[in-house]
């Protein structure tokens, strides 16, 4: 699995602890880690949570990442922002338990995480705590065990759902938004370097590179 860590700027001074406990986690069960940044407040590139779901968009429908960690100050704003946006489904998380939870009945691809509401000592515990009850099993299997049927039936729904209201691609959405704030969600440092290596569709790969040229 390759998992996209995503920062923004109010929270960016935590990146690395962050980034720290997600690879120590992630490196325990052989999943890889791409760092996008931001990777202190003082970056050039600045990101804002909105900013964030598009950068998550463009990397989960690319294929260049399977999951996504984000958040912001209460990961409220980077969840609303995530789910704006069609082939992601974004969670909402403050603890392990909601990790898990969140893994086996919804079954979704990214993460939000409140970076500074209730982070404090053990802070960097909590983080871990959380990615390991997030990736503990495969996802998806249900629980309690005995719900997994009715569950996995509403996430196939809510799957269908969404082909039907987010009936835009990924390329169009971004071609009718102020190309500026795309762009600057695109700016990181290595994003270009990780985005290529690793992304699959063409199509959102040539819109990527002609607009970051």
């Amino acid at each position: 699995m390759k998992i996209g860590l995503i920062n923004e700027n109010s929270q960016a001074a935590k990146n690395q602890v962050i980034y720290n406990a997600l690879k120590k986690v992630a490196d325990g069960y052989g999943f890889e880690v791409f760092n996008y940044g931001m990777y202190s407040a003082e970056d050039e590139a600045q990101l804002t949570y909105v900013q964030n779901g598009i950068l998550a968009a463009v990397l989960l429908n690319s294929g260049a990442v399977d999951y996504v960690i984000t958040g912001c100050g209460t990961g409220e704003g980077a969840m609303l922002a995530l789910n704006s946006f069609p082939g992601v489904i974004c969670g909402h998380v403050e603890d392990a338990l909601d990790a898990y939870t969140f893994a086996q009945i919804n079954d979704g691809n990214a993460i939000s995480l409140p970076f500074a509401k209730g982070y404090g000592w053990g802070g960097d515990l909590n983080l871990e705590y959380i990615f390991e009850k997030l990736f503990c099993e495969p996802s998806g299997q249900g629980y309690p065990r005995e719900r997994a049927v009715p569950e996995q039936r509403n996430k196939k729904i809510l799957d269908e759902v969404k082909k039907v209201t987010y009936v835009q691609d990924l390329t169009e959405i971004l071609s009718k938004l102020d190309q500026d704030l795309v762009k600057g969600a695109l700016s990181g440092e290595h994003f270009l370097e990780y985005f290529n290596a690793n992304a699959k569709d063409d199509k959102i790969k040539k819109y990527v590179n002609e607009l970051m040229k």
